[in-house]
């Protein structure tokens, strides 16, 4: 390319020479790719509205209650003392948004980003049915306020507010949880004043995202298409126009031998631009703007089907695919990161398979030491703490199996209600003689509803001999 034909990589689409936002109105697409992610799309969406709602056991699906703690992932309960493997999912997850990225480039921006669902699927169709495809879109924008232009632009706005209200509720429920959240909906204003002003911010926040900020997010702000300069190699899959067949390009002329005038496939239409949500040229290679929604390939297939030529001219195809027509390698790179990827899952099933049900910790109550009797028994006061991750209650005692070692709980019987934690006070006996150099270390056994739940060992101790 001529440095003129490389002027674009200068500037992002959406921003023109001096810095201002150029507003795009992408053609409405279809084909076959567009009903896939239409289908996938809404399933997703379903999923994810029902998400709060939906019920494992007596948990909800997903559930990130940051206030209180507690974090439900697939109805299995997880508190602050499982930070570990919230740690190693976030590492699994990073690795896979590699390994994922490597292969297939920025294809999860375009099937299955929440922002992209959310903007193509759902405000762009509304905005479809309200303003017109667009080349009506683009002649409401240039009009002067008529009544019509009035009318559409408050309908479609008090939809998209409307909408984003619902959303904000969604994903507040996603935080607190969907009781909760019907409380605040359901109660007096002033009794969860500050729930309220949560989902009104929440509510102004996605309304100006998908109202006006739009495809800013994905080019601009969200970091994720950066990240393609470094992890995009030439045996990456992504949506590219096949230049070695397409140049050069040319308008079509009736009952023309485009390979004996030395044309290309490319019929310079210019539809792959037009439908494309973020404004960009495809046919000049992968830029950081691409979000690979397809769109640009059921529109290219459409007019080569028309005019009879072979699909494919824009399909997903590696650059060495494209060069070289060899299918998709497993490249050493793509293998190391397999390999690392499988061990993580390995290791996440191994501590999610061995997570205990119940915590406990043994701690030698604060300010205190041991204390001799009258005859001559040593007592240790120990402070426990008891976390209960099950859905069950227990009533607790304790034992010791060391013969020498008489446990007595001090205060009310101890009960851990389900999902809760509470700490206690026991006290420990053992005769001096029992000790060696003034210490014994000595398993605690712990019982709820007569089945030992957890066993801990600690150290007693004594006075010297």
């Amino acid at each position: 390319m001529s440095e003129q034909d490389e002027a674009f990589r200068d500037r992002i689409a959406t921003v023109n020479e001096k810095g201002r936002r150029i507003w795009i109105f992408p053609k409405k697409p279809s084909g076959s790719f567009y009903n896939k992610r239409k289908l996938i799309s809404y399933l997703l969406l379903a999923l994810l509205f029902g998400g709060p709602h939906l019920r494992i056991g007596s948990e909800p699906f997903l559930l990130l209650d940051i206030i209180h703690r507690k974090f439900v992932i697939f109805g299995q309960v997880f508190w602050p003392q499982d930070m570990y493997l919230f740690a190693i999912l976030v590492i699994v997850g990073v690795v896979f948004i590699i390994f994922f990225t490597i292969i297939f480039g920025r294809l999860f921006c375009g099937w299955v980003c929440p922002q992209t669902i959310f903007m193509e699927m759902l405000f762009r169709r509304i905005e479809y049915l309200i303003d017109g495809d667009w080349t009506e879109q683009k002649r409401l924008e240039k009009s002067p306020w008529t009544k019509e232009k009035i009318f559409k632009r408050t309908l479609k706005h008090v939809i998209f507010w409307w909408i984003s209200f619902f959303i904000s509720n969604t994903f507040l429920a996603y935080i607190i949880g969907s009781d909760s959240l019907w409380h605040i909906q359901t109660d007096p204003f002033g009794k969860h004043l500050g729930g309220l002003i949560a989902i009104v911010i929440f509510t102004y926040v996605f309304y100006g995202v998908f109202a006006f900020l739009r495809e800013q997010v994905c080019t601009t702000i969200c970091p994720y298409g950066r990240l393609q300069g470094v992890l995009l190699d030439q045996n990456t899959m992504v949506v590219a126009y096949d230049e070695v067949r397409g140049e050069e390009r040319a308008k079509i002329h009736k009952g023309e031998e485009r390979k004996i005038t030395g044309k290309g496939d490319c019929i310079d239409c210019g539809q792959c631009i037009n439908v494309c949500p973020t404004g960009i040229d495809i046919r000049n290679g992968t830029q950081l703007e691409c979000i690979n929604c397809t769109a640009c390939i059921d529109a290219c297939d459409f007019m080569m089907d028309a005019v009879g030529h072979e699909k494919g001219l824009i399909r997903f195809v590696s650059e060495n695919g494209i060069k070289n027509r060899t299918p998709f390698q497993w490249t050493r790179r793509v293998k190391s990161y397999s390999f690392l990827l499988g061990g993580l899952f390995i290791a996440l099933t191994i501590l999610l398979v061995s997570r205990k049900s119940f915590e406990t910790n043994v701690l030698r109550q604060k300010g205190s030491t041991f204390q001799v009797d009258e005859n001559g028994l040593v007592s240790n006061i120990f402070e426990i703490k008891l976390l209960n991750k099950t859905h069950d209650t227990y009533h607790i005692h304790f034992n010791s199996e060391d013969p020498d070692a008489k446990i007595t709980a001090v205060g009310k019987a101890v009960v851990l209600k389900s999902e809760s934690k509470t700490k206690t006070i026991i006290v420990v006996k053992m005769p001096n003689s029992a000790l060696e150099n003034g210490t014994k270390k000595f398993n605690i056994h712990i019982f709820g509803n007569g089945r030992e739940i957890e066993v801990i060992q600690t150290k007693f101790i004594g006075p010297m001999l």
